[in-house]
């Protein structure tokens, strides 16, 4: 069973016992309000099967593939910064997990894409990359409070959003940044505009999601 069957049933779960209550209230109105959402956490088993991922060959300055030491010294500390952001942890859930793309465009490179940098194999792809036009805006698909924002090596303009329960979202090579760490943004803000900053080919935003610190595909979470 996959993330998305799993979604699935506790969705349709949490409607059958609202719906339970509500014929309940129906023949008692002494009854308490049906809370929505009734469902509440459920365990399901499922198991996860091998998957096999495509690759690709691109193109890109000799720098960003052969680090110099200052360059390596570099990514190093904004590791230690991707890691403090992607294991922010807070107890509000995320408002949902059905979202909506937070630009619109064609998929460029999907989850797990064996990527292949001047003829070296590096590790696969963590995101999904949108293809936009440079200053396409990009909209916060769930609320969330901004954690950080900088400029970095290889991801260029980045921002990212705490979505609650270890839920973060990353958004990557942007041409300008629109928020601030510290702001909580409803969903639809914008959050900055689409750019090609850092290591990329061509004007695109890419897109992450890390759970508990794994990054998981964006895909089971687009409705």
């Amino acid at each position: 069973m996959t993330l998305r069957h799993v979604l699935a049933r506790a969705d349709q779960d949490r409607d059958e016992n609202a719906a339970d209550c509500d014929r309940d209230r129906a023949t008692d109105h002494r009854a308490a309000p049906c809370p929505r959402g009734a469902g509440g956490p459920r365990e399901i088993d499922f198991s996860v099967g091998e998957k096999r991922y495509a690759s690709q060959s691109l193109k890109v300055a000799p720098r960003q593939v052969n680090l110099s030491a200052a360059d390596l010294a570099r990514v190093n500390r904004e590791r230690e910064r991707v890691e403090r952001a992607t294991g922010h942890w807070s107890e509000p859930p995320p408002e949902t997990l059905r979202w909506a793309p937070p630009v619109p465009g064609v998929r460029s490179s999907s989850f797990g894409m064996r990527r292949i940098f001047n003829g070296e194999s590096r590790n696969p792809h963590s995101g999904m990359d949108i293809a936009a036009a440079t200053g396409t805006p990009i909209l916060l698909p769930v609320a969330g409070t901004v954690l950080d924002t900088g400029e970095f090596f290889f991801t260029g303009n980045t921002v990212f959003v705490d979505h609650g329960r270890g839920l973060i979202s990353m958004y990557c090579h942007l041409s300008a940044i629109d928020v601030r760490p510290g702001e909580r943004l409803a969903a639809g803000a914008r959050i900055g505009a689409v750019g090609m900053t850092g290591r990329a080919t061509g004007p695109h935003l890419h897109w992450a999601l890390s759970l508990n610190r794994a990054w998981v595909d964006p895909e089971l979470f687009l409705r």
